[in-house]
Order: C-alpha cells, then sequence, then structure tokens
C-alpha cells in the first residue's frame, strides 16, 4: 500500500497534467455532490422578468428564455449527467468483463459465438444504436443508462477476452488446476482481479463518451426531459439564440461538457501511468 501511494506521487509530481486532471475531477465531484445545495437560485423556477439577462454579478452565466438562472442549471446538471455516465460505464465494465473472460478462457464455441456478436455490435453507428435503444425503451434515466451501458459492452468484452487469453496458460492458473480449483473459482479469484487495472483505464476514458452519449441523446429531444438540468438540453434551448447574440444560454453548458470529458480523458492516461509503468513516456 505504502509502494503504491509513492508510485501515486511520483507519477502526479513527474506530470502537471495528471494534477489539473485530479483537480478538475475534484470539481466536477463536488458540484455534483453538493451542487443542489450550494446553487444561488432553484434551477427549474422561471422568471420572464428575468429572460435572456447576460452574465452579471447577480446570474454569473446569465439566465436563459425562461428567467432560469444558468449558472446553477450548469451545477446541478453536473450531478444528473455523471450519474448516468458512472452508472452506465460501471454496467457495462462489470458485464463485459465477466462475458469477455469466459470467452478468453473457456473458448471454444462460446469464444465464436460471443466475438461474432461483438463484431455484429459494433458494427452498427453506435450512437444510432443507442438512438434505437432509448426510442424502444421509452425517454428516462434508465433507459439512458442501459443504452450507453449496451453500446461500451463491447470494449470491456474484448479487452478482457485478450486479457485472459494471455493469462490462460500461465504458471499460477496451472497451479490453481492442480490444487483443485474449479473453472469459476479461476476466473473468480485469479483472472478478473488480475485484468481490472486495463479495465480500468478502459473505464476511465470511456466516461468522457459517456456523457458526450448523454447530452447527445438528450440535445435531439431522446433521454433526459426538460425542464430536467442536463448539459445537452440546456445546449439544445440555447442554440436558437446564438444567432441573436444570446451566447451564454449554449456556451456555459457547453463548456461543462467539454471541461468533463477533457477531465475524463486526461485522467485515463493518469491511471494508464499508475497501473502499468512501462506506458510512461
Amino acid at each position: 500500500m505504502r509502494e503504491q501511494l509513492q508510485q501515486i506521487r511520483y507519477v502526479l509530481a513527474e506530470n502537471p497534467v495528471n494534477l489539473i486532471a485530479l483537480a478538475m475531477l475534484a470539481v466536477l465531484l463536488f458540484c455534483a455532490i453538493l451542487g443542489p445545495s450550494i446553487v444561488p437560485y432553484d434551477p427549474i423556477a422561471t422568471n420572464t422578468a428575468m429572460a435572456l439577462q447576460p452574465p452579471s454579478a447577480a446570474h454569473w452565466f446569465g439566465t436563459d428564455q425562461l428567467g432560469r438562472d444558468v449558472f446553477s442549471r450548469v451545477v446541478v446538471a453536473a450531478r444528473l449527467d455523471l450519474a448516468i455516465a458512472f452508472m452506465a460505464v460501471a454496467l457495462s465494465m462489470a458485464v463485459g468483463a465477466v462475458i469477455g473472460a469466459s470467452m478468453g478462457y473457456f473458448r471454444g464455441r462460446l469464444d465464436s459465438i460471443g466475438s461474432r456478436t461483438t463484431d455484429v455490435l459494433m458494427a452498427f453507428p453506435l450512437f444510432v444504436l443507442a438512438m434505437g435503444m432509448v426510442a424502444a425503451l421509452g425517454n428516462s434515466v434508465s433507459s439512458v443508462v442501459y443504452a450507453t451501458a449496451v453500446i461500451n459492452l463491447p470494449f470491456y468484452i474484448r479487452l478482457a477476452r485478450a486479457e485472459v487469453s494471455i493469462r490462460r496458460e500461465m504458471g499460477y492458473i496451472e497451479a490453481a488446476r492442480v490444487g483443485g480449483s474449479g473453472h469459476a473459482r479461476i476466473l473468480r479469484v485469479f483472472l478478473l482481479p488480475n485484468i481490472l487495472p486495463p479495465l480500468v483505464v478502459q473505464a476511465s476514458v470511456n466516461l468522457g463518451w459517456a456523457v458526450l452519449n448523454t447530452a447527445g441523446l438528450s440535445f435531439i429531444g431522446l433521454g433526459v426531459r426538460a425542464p430536467t438540468p442536463e448539459w445537452g438540453i440546456m445546449v439544445a434551448e440555447g442554440a436558437q439564440f446564438i444567432v441573436s447574440g444570446r451566447w451564454w444560454i449554449a456556451a456555459f453548458p457547453g463548456f461543462a461538457l467539454m471541461l468533463a470529458v477533457f477531465c475524463f480523458n486526461l485522467l485515463g492516461d493518469g491511471i494508464r501511468d499508475i497501473v502499468d509503468p512501462r506506458s510512461r513516456t
């Protein structure tokens, strides 16, 4: 444990970008956890008398077409967008790891069927597939979570299969077989924990894609519905006012979305440096 902490400190000190990613993540999590209790205005309360006000001391990010405070809505929206992303990625990683590990370990017909199914799934444009699933399941948060989890599933299946295929013939696995361990125990105790680091790195990258997917579905009218504060909805509502010069309605939620994706991409590089020192440059 002490050596791991020293390695983490070394990675953070060696590359200042990792510190930036960590600081950005702290800001996002702070907004997601405490946002509703620290914002100055009710994010869904309308006040038409204050509609389309530019950024000011009273409204840092201005107001939208219904007089709602854009800053409050951007901060509160972090909870929903990050919650959907984390739940979807956790679900796809858990299911994909089990399926991919089983394919790599047992091989044979299971591996052939699973590989072809994964190829077919990846042949679809993933965002279009997510659109179809949400349209079929109905506009709800759970539908967005399941759709986002499904389109991320092939990445974890392939990664877990490749990692287990490398390890299944190693000495410690053979020793476990000789010692009387069954297939289920070998997968659960010896293989899945050892392939977790690359899966975590993949998950950190997929978090950014999951946030984008959630916002994209909301932008086109699928998924989360107004007046719920959500970055994609806010960008869609503000897009029609950009031509008239009311740029702040779409710009600030768009910037928050960019910040979240940028943070998770940088975080993935930092986590990779920690779990795999050979990848450092």
